[in-house]
């Protein structure tokens, strides 16, 4: 029997996001200390810390798997479950924000207090934002020389647009950190460090600090009062509002994402992490509060769905993580409407295929306790489920839904390798199919000329990652080529009335296929506008005149057309931001097959692209550099040497902070070169920012490159 209520208001799904360094792990690891899931402190600087557990992971220092566990906390006598979900910071696992954020209820956004808000923050708060999650945030670190809160504050507002209510402040900051002082209740809290900060002492408010508090407090009730009508009225009349109001409103505020509320503490010298913790219980949405989940019909994408969060409606779930194990592979799952019973069968609707969920577990982090039912609000792994990845939705066989997707963004980069014995080939192609379910931003695929596979990911640390995976943990001997940047083709202009004929005589029946098509460029937004799919950004519209050809054909012209314009057609790169218009074609009664206008599109394709004119484009990385004053030209010289862009510079003391944009091809080894450009003291972290077109000499030498390949 659980120790928690099956009462959904009592559980908190949240996880903890922030830039790389800002604490995420250090927190994650003091709240499991503090729920009694731990009994000895995990630090991340010694390699200790419980939700980093990979091998790599402790090596590096950073989070690169995200790990969900469920632990207990006690708030003014209720038991509340807690399933918290550890997410990395470092860009290259954008995708793992992505999808952790996906399946929270709330998140924790963690920030330095003397960086404040940094490039990396800026993106998960956006990711944030698409998912729609509540949100409340953590400014760590105040123990540190240089930690301001009130600049820390400030950037939250500047740089996110977000209205943040701070709702505590230091009690002193940098070495003379002691505790946080609850601008609510307007109490002072003192953490004794000797007792590992467990034991916490409420008193007045010290007076050194009373202008100072009240200053932040008016400005808390100021923001707090514009949340709720009621309030306003009273704060306008002069009345001061109760402690119970002001959480309350706080709470309808947060959950409906017009203010995120503003803590702080130190998470290394474990102070403010307790109130931290009652502070998701206080202002975090439980399950129910969220809005019903999304979804379509499988059999009509037309038709939209919904499942509300309850235990007796069909059951719901969608697939947020694989990780392989040698027990059989655990598939971390976020259960959304219904019950789901140990040996349950269940379906895929994404790809029609039942699964058998043989066994569940709550999980902490590796260590896993059984269960014999779960239902809705909770998240559990499950083994057992053999043909679903992350992102797929499981739910019940008779009343099916397809919950919404996420999208996953393309690989920039790629490099080869290849097995050096036959017994290698055979466990590189099992193990490659591992980390695709695991990781579903990572791509490999068999070059046919070269007899290379080529693996391809979001930047050089997640390719020397799934190197490191595949020759250490999987024992996979391979040789390895240099990372290589996965160029996109493109159409510059529009053809039009373009006919791609096919017709094969080989005695007895033939093959005929012909379709005339439109090719243009095409973007994201325009194909949002005018509801058309653009899956490998690439639309396809049907304007045939009835009879042309017979409908049975047209999905087969599209086949045709998308193939050729994923193996590209210049030199070899995926060909995107297009779109094809069937506007005519004929067929033959008798020769006509859904291969010969495959073939037929195929060749519209080719047809048109060479009269469109097509052009190269290089993948471009925002790169936030960090710099001393006395490095700033050696730094910008270094940009602008690379083809880069200087986008903005901002001043913080005696750094810069510069903002460039970057070809992803004169940034390999980028890292360590900044280092020895700056003895060690300035550091960059990149992200993928858009296609762009590459420089006509530049795309001349990458197209002779790709037809020797």
């Amino acid at each position: 029997m659980s120790m928690f209520s099956s009462d959904l208001t009592y559980t908190r799904n949240f996880g903890i996001c922030a830039h790389i360094d800002a604490g995420k792990t250090t927190v994650s690891e003091r709240i499991l200390f503090y729920t009694g899931k731990n009994y000895k402190l995990g630090e991340v600087h010694e390699g200790t810390a419980t939700m980093d557990f990979l091998q790599e992971e402790q090596e590096r220092g950073i989070t690169i798997q995200s790990a969900a566990t469920t632990c207990p906390w006690e708030n003014n006598g209720q038991m509340y479950k807690m399933n918290l979900i550890d997410t990395p910071g470092h860009v290259d696992f954008t995708i793992e924000v992505e999808r952790s954020l996906r399946v929270l209820d709330g998140a924790v956004a963690v920030f330095d207090g003397k960086e404040g808000v940094e490039a990396q923050s800026e993106t998960v708060w956006r990711q944030a934002d698409r998912y729609r999650v509540p949100r409340m945030c953590f400014i760590n670190k105040m123990d540190k020389a240089g930690a301001d809160f009130e600049f820390s504050y400030g950037s939250i507002l500047k740089r996110l647009g977000a209205n943040a209510i701070a709702i505590q402040m230091p009690l002193g900051q940098g070495a003379t950190l002691e505790g946080v002082i609850d601008l609510v209740t307007m109490r002072a809290f003192y953490f004794d460090a000797s007792e590992l900060g467990a034991k916490i002492t409420e008193k007045d408010i010290p007076d050194n600090l009373k202008a100072s508090a009240k200053k932040w407090h008016d400005m808390m009730i100021e923001k707090v009062a514009e949340l709720d009508d009621a309030l306003l009225e009273k704060f306008l009349s002069g009345e001061t509002p109760t402690v119970a109001e002001i959480k309350a409103a706080l709470r309808k505020g947060t959950v409906q994402r017009r203010c995120y509320p503003v803590l702080c503490g130190a998470a290394l010298r474990n102070v403010g992490v307790q109130m931290l913790l009652d502070a998701v219980v206080d202002y975090l949405p439980s399950p129910p509060e969220r809005e019903e989940v999304q979804g379509t019909d499988p059999k009509d994408k037309e038709v939209r769905m919904s499942r509300p969060h309850s235990a007796s409606a069909p059951f719901s779930g969608l697939v947020f993580k694989v990780v392989s194990d040698q027990h059989g592979d655990l598939t971390y799952v976020r259960v959304y409407s219904g019950t789901l019973k140990k040996g349950d069968r269940v379906v895929n609707p994404g790809n029609g295929k039942r699964e058998v969920c043989s066994r569940l577990f709550e999980m902490h982090a590796q260590h896993r306790n059984p269960l014999e039912e779960t239902s809705a609000g909770n998240i559990v792994a499950i083994v057992g489920i053999k043909d679903s990845i992350t992102g797929d939705t499981l739910c019940d066989q008779d009343k099916p839904i397809l919950l919404e997707r996420m999208t996953f963004p393309e690989p920039v980069i790629s490099m080869s390798i290849e097995p050096k014995t036959a017994d290698d080939k055979q466990k590189l192609a099992t193990a490659l199919m591992t980390i695709r379910r695991e990781d579903p931003s990572f791509r490999s695929h068999f070059d046919e000329e070269t007899g290379q596979t080529i693996i391809a990911g979001m930047g050089e640390l997640h390719l020397e990652i799934i190197k490191n995976k595949l020759v250490r943990d999987m024992k996979v001997n391979v040789d390895v080529g240099k990372p290589r940047v996965s160029y996109r083709e493109a159409i510059t202009k529009k053809a039009e009335y373009v006919r791609g004929k096919f017709v094969k005589q080989t005695g007895g029946r033939g093959q005929f296929g012909d379709c005339t098509i439109h090719l243009e460029p095409f973007t994201a937004e325009e194909a949002k506008e005018a509801e058309l799919d653009f899956t490998d950004n690439f639309a396809f519209e049907n304007k045939i005149a009835q009879g042309r050809i017979p409908k049975e054909f047209i999905p087969s012209v599209e086949y045709g057309a998308r193939q050729a314009a994923l193996s590209g057609v210049l030199a070899g790169y995926q060909l995107i931001n297009l779109k094809v218009t069937l506007v005519d074609g004929s067929y033959h009664p008798v020769d006509s097959s859904q291969v010969a206008f495959e073939q037929a599109g195929r060749l519209a394709l080719h047809e048109a692209c060479a009269k469109a004119g097509m052009t190269l484009l290089e993948p471009i990385m925002k790169v936030v550099i960090t710099v001393p004053d006395e490095y700033f030209g050696n730094i910008t010289g270094d940009v602008s040497s690379r083809r880069g862009l200087i986008v903005d510079t901002e001043e913080r003391g005696n750094v810069r902070i510069v903002t460039t944009e970057v070809p992803l091809s004169e940034l390999f080894g980028y890292t360590t070169s900044i280092r020895s450009m700056s003895q060690g003291r300035a550091s960059a972290s990149m992200e993928p920012l858009a296609y762009r077109p590459l420089p006509p000499n530049m795309a001349k030498e990458v197209i002779t490159a790709g037809a020797g390949r």
